[in-house]
Parts: structure tokens; sequence; C-alpha cells
């Protein structure tokens, strides 16, 4: 049962100091169609910005009537990045996390399950809309923040995604090819051994950590049976893992001149 999985979100200290606002998921890249899915489909408002009056104008705002509370999640357009062909940015940053009841509440003062909620909310729009998940995504202004957060610490979501791979990979059929880190699932390869990130899914080589792009469509495995549906990014990693076991039977021709490459050096 998912449920049993349910990722919680406490307090932290720097949380405790900062009074009304948590900087937990600020300073994010996010994709702004994705955000605006993502947030629209859980119940919170989002105006999709663009280069015209206004259009700079888009934080995420959720009303919990119950407690007579709204929730705003502030970004920010970023215009170096561009626009999509309907004129609308196509990258926001990411801001801090406020609750308000006619004015801003410190968040000590909040229900504890009202904040962890929320905050599970924010977690899921950075984890899925964050250009750290693009194996594609290249501008260099950018680098830093896509490289940090590709191969990163894990949030929440990935951590807990962590536990699920532990009770998982004793009973894969490659389970002899597999280990976990702190932060990664290591597949022993034929060829390489690679390191897939728990929170992106991204993948680097031994030797040197060179990065392995790998598109999503390029995966093609076996049905992958999870304890639960729901977490698209679990079946993207195990997937990547069985055809990686396997490296010596990929056909595909831009995998392989990476990998090759990568074994010449």
């Amino acid at each position: 049962f998912k449920q049993v999985f349910r990722e919680v979100y406490i307090l932290t200290d720097a949380e405790r100091q900062s009074g009304d606002e948590s900087a937990r998921f600020a300073g994010h890249i996010v994709k702004q169609a994705q955000f605006n899915a993502l947030a629209t489909g859980r119940f919170w408002k989002q105006t999709r910005g663009g280069p015209w009056d206004g259009g700079h104008e888009t934080d995420a705002h959720r009303t919990l009537a119950h407690h007579g509370i709204t929730v705003l999640y502030a970004t920010s357009p970023i215009e170096e990045l561009g626009t999509t062909p309907y004129g609308m940015h196509e990258h926001l940053s990411t801001g801090t996390v406020r609750f308000y009841r006619q004015g801003p509440l410190q968040l000590t003062n909040l229900d504890p399950l009202v904040f962890s909620e929320i905050m599970r909310d924010v977690d899921l729009f950075v984890a899925v809309s964050s250009v750290s998940n693009d194996p594609d995504w290249q501008h260099r202004q950018h680098h830093t923040y896509w490289q940090d957060n590709s191969f990163g610490d894990l949030n929440q979501t990935a951590q807990t995604r962590r536990v699920v791979l532990e009770s998982m990979v004793p009973k894969l059929k490659i389970a002899k090819q597999l280990s976990l880190s702190d932060r990664f699932l290591t597949v022993a390869g034929t060829l390489r051994t690679y390191h897939i990130h728990l929170g992106s899914g991204n993948i680097l080589m031994d030797p040197n950590d060179q990065y392995l792009c790998i598109v999503s469509g390029a995966v093609r495995s076996k049905a992958v049976y999870l304890p639960f549906e729901g977490d698209a990014r679990l079946t993207l990693i195990l997937s990547k893992a069985f055809l990686l076991a396997d490296d010596h039977k990929i056909k595909d021709a831009t995998i392989m001149s990476q990998i090759q490459h990568a074994a010449a050096a």
C-alpha cells in the first residue's frame, strides 16, 4: 500500500528560526508547463506567466478552507531561458513557502499535518518539474544547478524511494549486480559500472564519473512490479538498472557510443 511509504515532513531547525517562511524548496529551476500541470492537479492555482503586463505573477496558491489558511509558493520567471511558442516563460525559479490567515503565520503555530501535506505537494512539484530530470537540458549559465541537483543530496521523496529499494533489490533477478549507497543504485554491467541517482534517475559511469545520457524512450525492459503504483521515477530507475545490467546486449547506437567512449578513455 502506497500509504505505508507516505512521506512525512517535519519542521527543521532552520524553519523554526525563520519564523513565517520555509526555504526548503527555494532556489530550484522548474519547467513552468509541468509545474502548472502538477499544481493545478493538486488543487493549487498558478497562472502561467509570460513577457506581458502581469506576466511575472507566477506564484502558486492553495486555499485550505477548512483551516482558514492560504498557502503561497513563490516563483519568478527566468527570462533569459526563453519562452514557449505560445509566448509563456519556459522556466521558473522557486522561492519560499508561506502560510497566511489574515497575516503571515508562524510555522511553529501550524498544525503539523497541514505543514507536512503542503510540503509534500511542493516536494512533488520540484521533484517532477525540475530541469535536473532532463538529461538534454543544456544552459551553461545554470549548469551548476543541474549538476548539483542531478547528483546531489536526496529530497524526502527520494529518501523514501531508497527505503523501498532496500527491500526490493535482494528479490530482483539482477540482485547480485546491484548495490545501494546513500544516493545511488550501482549497477555492475559487463562493460562498465553505473551509478543511478535515486532522485533524478541520471547516471554516472566508472571511470571518472562520466555522465551517461539515456532518454526515457530508449529504455525498453520487461514490466517491473512495484510494491505500489505512483512513483514513475522508481520505475524508470529500475528499468535503467535492468538495461545496464545487460549492457553488452544494448543495441541503441547513441547509448553504446557513450559507453564505448568511456571504455576507450
